[in-house]
């Protein structure tokens, strides 16, 4: 087994747990997330997702300390290997859907080579394509997107 595969699985069972987990006892209330939208000639940047639960922007959770800016270049350049250059809001909402978590949305550029991670596998997809497997907190962002597109 290679050190990448086991990166993969040990992502797998901690996502996999942190939701079980935190979706029945959110201890400390909602947290708080950051997501990118980059979308280039009609494709939007996802992550294939190596928990198993589908396609995501890029993105994650905030840190106690970080701000949403913050956090959104820090789980981008992890996720993708990518750095953004500029971020603009784009959309702030709430789910509830795994976990109660506030998401802050952000249209963003990008410079650099994309890489896969741990976490995923960074792909462009058409909107059509995301439907189906875009994690189902993460649809509202395509309604937006959907609206300004």
């Amino acid at each position: 087994m290679t050190t990448s595969t086991i990166s993969k699985n040990v992502f797998w069972v901690f996502a996999r747990m942190s939701i079980a987990v935190y979706g029945r006892f959110p201890l400390f209330g909602a947290l708080r997330a950051a997501v990118g939208v980059l979308c280039r000639e009609g494709r939007y940047l996802v992550i294939h997702r190596n928990d198993g639960r589908g396609l995501s922007f890029p993105g994650g959770l905030q840190r106690p300390w970080e701000t949403a800016e913050q956090a959104l270049i820090r789980e981008v350049r992890e996720e993708t290997g990518l750095e953004v250059t500029k971020c603009s809001l784009k959309l702030c909402y709430y789910s509830s859907t795994d976990i109660p978590v506030n998401v802050t949305v952000f249209e963003m550029e990008v410079s650099g080579q994309l890489r896969d991670s741990w976490e995923g596998l960074p792909c462009w997809l058409r909107i059509d394509d995301l439907r189906r497997d875009l994690l189902t907190s993460q649809r509202r962002i395509l309604e937006v997107v959907e609206v300004a597109g």
